[in-house]
């Protein structure tokens, strides 16, 4: 791979720019973490946002670095990689999850941050520069993460339904109350983990691209990995309000004990897809989750229209960020 001549004026901005998609990733993403636990009454929002924080930043002692590695080297040719390509995909993202988080939607930040590499990517070098492997394996696990998380949201609560029979309707509430806690913890160490290393990726990529560090280097720098934790921490600490009613009122009404079975299928996922390197959507996961929470008590307890809304704007999730992605790299050309 050829080094580039990028000055540290620009590999500065461009790193800048990283982290403050890493942040907004968090911002948006927080209702993912925290509807749930909030609409169900558990926590306030205030105390649910900061233990969300805390437990994305937890994920660095936790999770691997496999999705960094599939995000950095895995879904574009790293020989077209360079600071227009960079500043178009994240730009692309970014104003991506600007327009969906204005308007209440909960779209994937990560497929966002794919779509705008693919855009900047093949407007640079056409679709020969897209590394085949790797987006096919994103491609299949947007149809993978939420119905592995509508199976288990639904599995789960099916299993609770049949354990806890007997008991009364209060006494089933307290104790869920207490591990929705446990649950809500676990899907932000899944959160942090799979989308904190979507930014690591990017920045690996552009210091292999700007020779800061070696091709062969088996892990990025470590400022590198604390940086982009501390950022979608960050960004999760300020929440993204908007989001939060549909994601926690709007698809299904959810009680305790729902909270905690979509929670736990949807940071079972999570941790899955972690392990072996996939770059899921926490978005698309948490609401596959709900609505197989939501379905297994009884199907009309979904609101297939929102959730038909949301499908929707998954799937001009990856083509809306790359067309912006390809403007951008064009701008790039004029301004950097």
């Amino acid at each position: 791979m050829h080094t580039l001549q990028i000055s540290i004026y620009v590999l500065g901005v461009l790193i800048a720019l990283a982290l403050v998609f890493d942040f907004m990733n968090g911002f948006h993403d927080a209702a993912n973490a925290i509807a749930t636990v909030v609409s169900t009454g558990v926590l306030k929002p205030q105390t649910a946002v900061a233990m969300a924080a805390l437990f994305n930043f937890t994920a660095i002692f936790v999770v691997g670095l496999g999705v960094a590695a599939t995000v950095g080297k895995g879904t574009i040719d790293p020989g077209v990689v360079d600071q227009y390509v960079i500043f178009g995909a994240l730009v692309g993202a970014i104003a991506w999850n600007l327009f969906t988080w204005y308007y209440g939607i909960p779209s994937s930040s990560s497929h966002a941050l794919i779509g705008g590499l693919v855009g900047a990517a093949v407007a640079k070098s056409g679709t020969g520069a897209l590394a085949g492997g790797g987006l096919l394996k994103t491609v299949e696990w947007i149809v993978l993460s939420p119905l592995m998380g509508f199976v288990l949201g639904s599995l789960i609560m099916l299993i609770v339904s049949w354990v806890f029979v007997r008991s009364t309707p209060r006494k089933v509430d307290r104790w869920f109350r207490r591990l929705q806690l446990l649950s809500a913890a676990s899907y932000s160490l899944g959160h942090g983990g799979n989308d904190a290393q979507k930014t690591i990726g990017i920045i690996w990529m552009l210091l292999i691209a700007a020779g800061q560090v070696a091709a062969t280097d088996k892990t990025p720098p470590m400022w590198v990995i604390v940086s982009c934790y501390t950022a979608i921490s960050a960004g999760t600490l300020f929440g993204g309000w908007r989001i939060v009613k549909t994601m926690g009122q709007k698809i299904t009404k959810l009680k305790p004990v729902g909270g905690f079975c979509a929670e736990t299928g949807g940071a079972l996922t999570l941790l899955i897809a972690s392990h072996f390197g996939v770059p899921v959507s926490t978005t698309h996961t948490i609401t596959g989750a709900i609505v197989g929470v939501g379905s297994a008590q009884k199907m009309s307890a979904v609101r297939w229209g929102v959730a038909g809304n949301i499908v929707w704007a998954w799937i001009f999730t990856i083509p809306a960020s790359a067309f912006v992605a390809a403007c951008a790299w064009w701008l790039g050309h004029h301004i950097m």
